[in-house]
């Protein structure tokens, strides 16, 4: 374990382990932390926590809040956070009752499975935690069981099947992770159509604050930004809503405006290129004929 830029760096799981008061794990790249035992004060208040390896975090029930990167998350009715390596993380800025499961794994525990290679298809390991998956009391109980599994697994004898039952086990727990995160994205339809609603406006609006002339088109990040989400939350849940990822639905925006511009203005399509923040006329051109099968010219005199 070492500071960096006042980084709690920690490289190796039984270095956490010993850090939490507990022995060392009986596989050095595998460990599951049960919370209920673990005074939250081991690490300094709202220290930055920087792991290399990836944690899934259970909590069956939870008060108070943590800090995560710029957001806070809570977890009043229990639910799933994920955590890939090198990914900032902060210790709790106030003592809180936190109760909980944590499975710690290395990239090398999954690298000769195919998990190993499939791992970065989970996108959640790349969300915000206020952004966490907040699971209903069936989907808690199948997740409680996996997470039992995994227990008696590391509690017996380590053999040379082990390695492949726990991996397949935390494939298991990331399918249904999958399909859990897919059923919050339907059932908060609600709150997710205030987002792309609150999206549909933000683009709107940079256009006609004329941002494009000044920072080119809206990029994804800065799309997700301004909409205080991960970049790739709001990306799969765009998808799963409306079966276009964030670039996407961004593109479909620009050809919006651009036939807008083509029919009510005289101007060139070069000047529309630009007013929409295209460097090249061409690009503008090649992306309007793959979105709409006729080219900005062709569709201008439609109109007329």
């Amino acid at each position: 374990m070492h500071q960096q830029s006042n980084i709690n760096h920690i490289q190796r799981i039984s270095q956490l382990v010993r850090i939490l008061g507990f022995p060392a794990p009986s596989h050095p790249l595998i460990a599951l932390v049960d919370y209920n035992n673990v005074s939250m004060e081991k690490f300094p208040k709202g220290q930055k926590i920087s792991l290399d390896f990836y944690k899934i975090s259970f909590k069956p029930t939870f008060t108070g809040q943590i800090k995560y990167g710029q957001g806070y998350y809570d977890f009043e009715e229990g639910g799933l956070a994920f955590l890939k390596p090198k990914q900032i993380v902060f210790s709790p800025e106030e003592t809180e009752s936190y109760e909980g499961i944590a499975l710690y794994f290395h990239p090398d525990f999954i690298r000769n499975y195919p998990l190993g290679k499939t791992i970065n298809q989970y996108g959640f390991f790349s969300y915000d935690a206020s952004e966490a998956l907040f699971v209903s009391a069936k989907e808690k109980e199948i997740i409680a069981n996996l997470f039992t599994t995994i227990t008696n697994e590391l509690d017996n004898n380590i053999d040379s099947f082990s390695q492949d039952v726990l991996v397949s086990q935390i494939e298991l727990l990331l399918n249904y992770s999958n399909r859990f995160y897919n059923r919050q994205f339907i059932t908060r339809k609600a709150i997710n159509h205030d987002i792309i609603t609150s999206l549909d406006e933000l683009l709107n609006s940079y256009f006609e604050d004329e941002n494009s002339l000044k920072n080119g088109l809206p990029s994804v990040k800065y799309i997700s930004t301004e909409i205080k989400l991960s970049q790739r939350y709001l990306s799969d849940m765009l998808s799963s809503l409306t079966g276009l990822n964030t670039q996407q639905y961004i593109q479909n925006a620009i050809i919006e405006k651009a036939k807008e511009k083509l029919s009510t203005t005289n101007l060139s399509v070069s000047e529309i290129a630009y007013e929409l923040g295209f460097e090249h006329s061409q690009s503008f051109s090649k992306l309007f004929k793959t979105k709409t099968n006729v080219s900005p010219l062709e569709f201008r005199h439609s109109f007329n």
